[in-house]
């Protein structure tokens, strides 16, 4: 039972992944199309892990900044029913706290492409303080640096 449930958690990533790739490649609509089936057999109530991760790479695939928010605020949801063990039974390398200052760096900025800087100054403020989860590393140095690139965005707005 465990080997099956292993092998669906698998499979479920490996398809993730692979839209990814279409997204990273520049198919933003068949990315959509297989983010969008994955969703439809998790749902709503689904495996949190799951969720999260679907949920913050469609956002990335849609064309309209208000899809791309309700999609980035499924992924902070689905973040704050994560907890550790879930994860660590995917990849014990990851801590649920990491994936904060991503999480409010891209409803920051889907704030800001709303016009809304109040909820995007929140959202930024959140992400700040939830750096310390970050390690000093390239993707941590990337978190830090592109608050600081939308920070000084809504400054100049």
């Amino acid at each position: 039972m465990v080997e099956q449930q292993e092998a669906s958690e698998d499979v479920v990533m490996t398809r993730i992944g692979q839209a990814l790739m279409l997204l990273h490649g520049g198919d933003r609509e068949e990315a959509r199309n297989r983010f969008g089936v994955i969703w439809a057999e998790i749902g709503e109530h689904g495996d949190p892990l799951h969720r999260c991760t679907l949920a913050h790479y469609m956002a990335d695939a849609q064309d309209d900044a208000g899809d791309e928010l309700a999609w980035d605020l499924r992924a902070l949801a689905a973040a704050d029913g994560l907890g550790q063990d879930r994860l660590d039974a995917h990849q014990a390398s990851l801590a649920v706290r990491a994936f904060y200052p991503s999480l409010h760096l891209n409803l920051a900025a889907d704030y800001v492409k709303l016009h809304r800087p109040d909820a995007a100054r929140i959202h930024l403020d959140r992400a700040h303080a939830a750096l310390d989860a970050l390690a000093d590393d390239a993707y941590g140095n990337g978190i830090r640096a592109a608050l600081d690139r939308l920070e000084r965005r809504l400054e100049g707005a």
